[in-house]
């Protein structure tokens, strides 16, 4: 019956998949390009801030024509980026999307602003027809955030031909959105271009007409992706930086044209706010579920400078299915929801009832994470099972993904099954939080539902936890392993013979962890980083068989706090600790 399923929700993913090409080649293939432009606006009322951080030390290579985008780098050698054929995909988007206009910018020079308006001048007379990466939509997406953000450095001092040329390419991108972006895949990518369309509507004279519509969409899009607890219905915690990034420069520019803001606006913005502390550890990093990558520490700040309540953070995410313990100095996350819908999925995880866990400033128990920078075979290792801090039966994950072959190469690996099932009991008093989760991804497959209980005291100090393997029917015995990834900055070692484990942060608080007298492994494992790439690190691992051990419980106990420096502040050894966030 499984098998069934599986194959008909890959039939239905395939059918929408070539539908939805045949709809985008029809809306913005040949036919779009033969149909005359419309009318060019007039001017440019408003240019919405840019959040994203600049650097501008990328602007001397990028006027020597050293162009380093995504891992890759490719030199000119005087002829223009947007003449390059064959570098690499992510690079030509990066390219393409015009990110890189913010570096310039940054650096205050006239030579960079000349360097910037002869760039966007060669793409508008080289790509602004056709190219196969410069009009996928997400990347013009990002072409016509850029060009608005940017617009008052790159047209100051420009020609009034030049002026032309941009605002005409600029509402050409943009009547291209409109006309696809029903076709765009489904979630930040859909939303980011309801975005930009609201954007241009506000940025650009003579909108009125399309302003209604481009609003309406907005307003269906946030009300149908954002959650009612703040979360994306992708449940990656990445997505509210990213949809934050633009949609508050994009209310704030409602707000300097003495424009209503959309309500779906101002309740989405006030929603994800709290969520974005949620998914926060003690050192202000994001718990790595879903897809969650490095921490943009500067965009965050950014973002959180926007939040005019700064309440606490929320405990409890139904909606999103994550849950958050705090007592004392200590933060637990748990997963404890489903994986989101296929359509959602393609970066989604097998994590279910995986949890991270920090003491202060410095994170102890994390996930794999993933990172940006890696091949396709490392991002589907860190979407498994065991690149997460929970279990898994015979080495297998709890989701299934869609594999390479043969639809792969047309609908990436979304999720094709896994739990759907989670129930969830949360009680919080004075003693301390309990969190008690069980998921079925395992039902189908092996007959067993796994259940975990957590629960950490009141102070923050312990942190109890018991994993169950419930069979049901006639399950067979299988074999699991119970993972506990640990940071790179935690120092680990094997104790009482091999049946605890210490762990040491950098300025000196310890945690011990025994599973009641059980033997414990301690591996090597991998942490994924943008900032460092992949980073050697270690897993405290629980063996045993559902038969024989179908129960398993463990603990997590402070045993030395952090020491203290003279005036009272957290002593660090700089020789111990890395050089960014991650």
């Amino acid at each position: 019956m499984s098998a069934v399923s599986e194959q008909s929700r890959i039939w239905r993913l395939l059918a929408n998949h070539f539908w939805q090409h045949t709809l985008r080649w029809v809306h913005g293939g040949p036919l779009f390009r033969l149909r005359p432009a419309s009318s060019t606006p007039a001017r440019l009322l408003i240019a919405p801030q840019d959040l994203r951080t600049a650097d501008a030390m990328n602007a001397a290579d990028i006027y020597g024509g050293r162009f380093l985008f995504s891992g890759h780098l490719v030199e000119t050698q005087g002829n223009s980026p947007f003449e390059v054929r064959t570098g690499h995909k992510d690079w030509l988007r990066e390219l393409h999307s015009f990110g890189w206009l913010r570096d310039l910018r940054a650096s205050e020079s006239r030579v960079a602003q000349q360097n910037a308006r002869a760039l966007v001048d060669d793409w508008i007379r080289l790509c602004g027809n056709r190219h196969s990466v410069g009009w996928e939509t997400p990347v013009v997406t990002r072409r016509v955030m850029a060009w608005l953000s940017h617009s008052p450095f790159v047209l100051e001092e420009g020609d009034h031909d030049f002026y032309r040329r941009f605002l005409r390419s600029l509402a050409r991108q943009v009547r291209f959105l409109r006309r696809t972006i029903n076709e765009t895949q489904d979630g930040v990518e859909r939303l980011q271009a309801a975005i930009a369309i609201a954007a241009a509507c506000v940025s650009m004279a003579g909108q009125g007409r399309f302003a209604r519509q481009s609003l309406r969409r907005l307003n269906q899009e946030l009300s149908r992706q954002i959650l009612a607890d703040g979360g994306h219905i992708s449940r990656n915690p990445r997505a509210l930086i990213d949809v934050l990034a633009d949609l508050l420069p994009v209310r704030q520019a409602f707000v300097a044209q003495g424009l209503e803001v959309p309500q779906a606006m101002l309740q989405s913005v006030d929603r994800m706010m709290p969520m974005m502390r949620f998914f926060r550890h003690g050192d202000g990093k994001f718990a790595h579920f879903n897809g969650m990558g490095s921490t943009p520490n500067d965009l965050v700040a950014t973002i959180m400078a926007y939040d005019d309540a700064r309440g606490s953070a929320p405990v409890n995410a139904p909606h999103s299915g994550y849950q958050r313990l705090v007592c004392g100095q200590t933060v637990v996350l748990i997963e404890t929801g489903p994986p989101p819908d296929a359509g959602v999925s393609l970066e989604a995880h097998a994590g279910t009832l995986s949890f991270e866990m920090s003491a202060g400033a410095h994170r102890l128990i994390v996930n794999c994470g993933v990172s940006g920078l890696s091949n396709a075979a490392w991002r589907q290792v860190s979407r498994s099972t065991a690149a997460h801090s929970t279990a898994t039966l015979d080495d297998t994950s709890s989701c299934r993904f869609l594999a390479e072959k043969p639809f792969g190469k047309w609908l990436g690996a979304p999720v094709i099954s896994g739990p759907v099932d989670v129930p969830v009991n949360r009680s919080d008093d004075d003693t301390g939080t309990r969190v008690t989760a069980s998921h079925d991804g395992y039902l189908q497959s092996f007959g067993i539902v796994h259940e975990r209980d957590m629960r950490l005291a009141g102070d923050g100090t312990v942190l109890d936890g018991m994993d169950t393997f419930r069979a049901t029917g006639a399950a067979r015995s299988r074999d699991y392993a119970l993972r506990f990834h640990l940071h790179p900055q935690v120092k680990s070692s094997l104790l009482r013979g091999d049946t605890a484990v210490l762990l040491v942060c950098p300025d000196g608080e310890a945690w011990e962890f025994d599973a009641l007298g059980r033997a414990i492994a301690l591996e090597e494992s991998i942490y994924l980083s943008d900032v460092y790439g992949h980073r050697r690190t270690f897993q405290i691992v629980l063996y045993g068989s559902t038969e024989t051990d179908s129960s398993v419980t463990w603990q997590f106990r402070r045993t030395a706090v952090a020491r203290l420096s003279r005036r009272g502040s957290t002593k660090f050894d700089e020789t111990e600790l890395p050089l960014d966030d991650e």
